[in-house]
């Protein structure tokens, strides 16, 4: 009981994220998310995923002047580099800890399999390996922008972190870190050793708590639990941007992603957990047509079989191509 209700309690805020991306731009990425947030409400339960449409009748809230900039957009995830508990064998779930230097090096590649895709906006979780990842990833960016971490914690966050020059805003990339990304939150198991802890319940009991989707570790998290928030906040904030016509690249983690990559290709809960997503390895998603295509693989293909050919990626390339000349 005490799992659900604090559960329950967390998912009860999802609703107070409310980052600022427009203003850190000055000019919105395109709709002021003022707006856009008021137009959606969460309709989730704890055994069901939220019905969202945020694409339905945008021009009831949306001032006309503000238009999409493409009928398509691209989107990136990117499951963490290796991190430090990683490599030692230990259940990790909201631990915060960084990677290892294997695991800068899988987000570099990442960096450089992405080089050519355009980011706009950058989702990432609460925690530093997450945060890592998309940082060092974007170093490898032919964009040359820099990615910018925004801080709306408080009045006094805002106003510190404010950047005043108009140029340089415009080589940002705007940062949102929010929790509801955050990996599956295990419980009694966070930093115990995988092997020792086999040893000491079952094979099959920890097979269960980390491959099955409805049973949760020992005050923890199920796959079920933490696919409500990640699923609802990319609905929420997210697919909206995509619908805006702005490209957004989301570094998280092995379940936050299985979660949402189930919501895009319409898994079961069957099929979802033996999705196993590489560390480090981009996925490209198209969104057109209030649909996602997916463009890329999570097992692990070369980058030529990777990003399929679109003509939106292809004038996309043809104008980094200019301004870098």
């Amino acid at each position: 009981m005490a799992t659900v209700v604090s559960h329950q309690a967390i998912t009860s805020q999802r609703t107070s994220s409310n980052f600022k991306a427009s203003h850190f731009l000055k000019e919105p990425l395109n709709v002021p998310i003022k707006l856009r947030q008021k137009r959606f409400k969460i309709q989730a339960t704890a055994s069901q995923a939220p019905l969202l449409d945020p694409v339905l009748s945008p021009s009831k809230t949306i001032p006309q002047s503000y238009k999409k900039k493409s009928n398509e957009a691209s989107l990136i995830l990117i499951r963490h580099g290796e991190s430090l508990w990683n490599e030692k064998n230990l259940f990790t779930g909201c631990v915060d800890v960084p990677l290892t230097e294997k695991g800068v090096a899988e987000a570099i590649q990442a960096g450089k399999r992405i080089s050519n895709i355009p980011v706009d906006l950058i989702f990432t979780s609460s925690l530093i390996r997450a945060q890592m990842t998309a940082m060092l990833a974007m170093t490898q960016h032919r964009c040359k922008k820099v990615p910018i971490i925004l801080h709306d914690e408080s009045e006094k966050a805002q106003t510190w972190s404010h950047v005043f020059s108009e140029e340089t805003r415009k080589q940002s990339i705007p940062v949102i870190a929010a929790w509801q990304l955050n990996e599956r939150m295990y419980g009694e198991l966070q930093g115990l050793n995988k092997e020792e802890t086999a040893e000491r319940y079952g094979t099959q009991q920890v097979h269960e708590w980390r491959r099955s989707y409805h049973i949760p570790p020992p005050k923890g998290e199920s796959l079920e639990m933490c696919a409500e928030r990640a699923v609802s906040y990319f609905e929420d904030n997210i697919q909206q941007e995509l619908a805006f016509g702005n490209n957004v690249l989301i570094a998280a983690h092995g379940n936050s992603l299985r979660s949402i990559i189930m919501y895009l290709d319409k898994l079961t809960s069957q099929e979802v957990t033996s999705l196993e997503l590489s560390t480090g390895l981009p996925l490209l998603y198209i969104f057109k047509d209030r649909k996602f295509m997916r463009r890329g693989s999570p097992v692990g293909p070369t980058e030529a079989g990777v990003y399929a050919y679109t003509k939106r990626l292809a004038q996309y390339r043809q104008k980094l191509d200019e301004s870098l000349a």
